[in-house]
């Protein structure tokens, strides 16, 4: 069974609120027709951006979290394609894949028990099926020439893009991570904790920098294996940041990017970092959503930035009074990250 769900345009225009006198996302966004030669069929379509959902929970159960993110999808696709299509953004730039489909794999872990040594190993044995997936599917739409921007899902994701993206360079990359937490736990089995640790580990991932960091929660094992490899992992933390006064957000950026922008690097952004965004591991403490965006939009505008990831948002932990919250939220990033993309591609075509 293909394990890539596909849409049509009557199911897209379903969930679009189609009004007389404008146009909503849902009407222009290009849709993709499931094939076998995945990479021709992208190649086709006139469009920059490739977006893929990935609706499971299954990394974050197995690292012992709560689950909740494979409802980001669905929350997000409603939001994302009720947008106004205007001179600021345009559907017509953006493909939309579809969703990878691990519904088996869903009602297994949810029978499973991850404080149970052999059940924790079976998830971990579910993981890497997830694994597969998100390495071929990411591969193939960076090998077709354009720029995937996935939706989680679980930052164990992180794995299958780093793994996909560098396969279809044919090179080592880098990666920014904007993230509470360094997902660099030890390799004991494939979870959400420890994607940038088998990444590097495997050679697919070179350089990597966390931008945030929470003090709270970096362990001792950790911060000893960063300095074992201090040339490759550098971070920051949001105490140094917004609460000391350390340092500056402005020259974080400068200090981050000069860090990974020599190869092609991804995008990933943890929501989890964000106060009270419903999430697993939910915070009442980090960035506010515009400094979030004002990052994603400064790594967004260079010219080596490989794909975009959004992880971890999990709605149905959130409030039943704003259930459209994490949608919208991660809706504005992904239009965000489009918009500086167009614009430095737009300038380089006028040099």
């Amino acid at each position: 069974m293909p394990r890539l769900i596909t849409y049509s345009r009557s199911e897209i225009l379903k969930r679009t609120q189609c009004r007389v006198g404008e146009e909503k996302f849902g009407e222009r966004i290009k849709l993709y027709e499931y094939s076998d030669n995945c990479i021709q069929q992208l190649e086709k379509q006139d469009t920059t951006f490739v977006i893929l959902g990935i609706p499971e929970d299954i990394g974050v159960r197995a690292n012992l979290g709560r689950p909740g993110t494979a409802t980001a999808w669905d929350n997000f696709l409603d939001n994302f394609l009720n947008i106004q299509n205007n001179r600021f953004c345009k559907g017509e730039w953006i493909t939309l894949l579809g969703e990878l489909d691990f519904s088996e794999e869903m009602v297994r872990a949810a029978q499973l028990n991850p404080k149970i040594k052999e059940q924790r190993k079976e998830m971990f044995g579910l993981v890497e099926q997830i694994d597969e997936e998100v390495v071929y599917y990411v591969s193939q739409i960076i090998s077709s020439g354009k720029i995937p921007i996935i939706v989680g899902g679980g930052h164990n994701n992180a794995y299958g893009n780093i793994k996909g993206f560098s396969q279809a360079k044919g090179t080592s990359v880098n990666v920014i991570n904007f993230d509470a937490h360094t997902d660099l736990r030890p390799m004991k089995g494939r979870h959400s904790g420890n994607g940038f640790s088998y990444s590097m580990k495997e050679g697919f991932l070179e350089s990597y920098f966390i931008f945030g960091l929470h003090e709270n929660y970096i362990s001792k094992g950790v911060l000893n294996e960063i300095r074992k490899i201090a040339g490759r992992v550098k971070y920051n933390t949001y105490e140094e940041i917004c609460v000391r006064g350390e340092k500056s957000f402005e020259d974080e950026l400068k200090i981050a990017q000069k860090h990974i922008e020599n190869k092609h690097f991804g995008l990933e952004i943890d929501l989890d970092s964000i106060p009270m965004i419903a999430s697993s591991a939910i915070t009442p403490s980090g960035f506010s959503a515009e400094e979030t965006r004002r990052f994603l939009h400064h790594f967004a505008s260079l010219e080596n930035v490989g794909y975009l990831h959004l992880c971890e948002g999990a709605p149905v932990l959130g409030s039943d009074k704003n259930p459209n919250l994490i949608g919208k939220f991660i809706s504005y990033l992904i239009t965000d990250f489009i918009k500086a993309n167009i614009n430095t591609k737009t300038k380089m075509a006028v040099k």
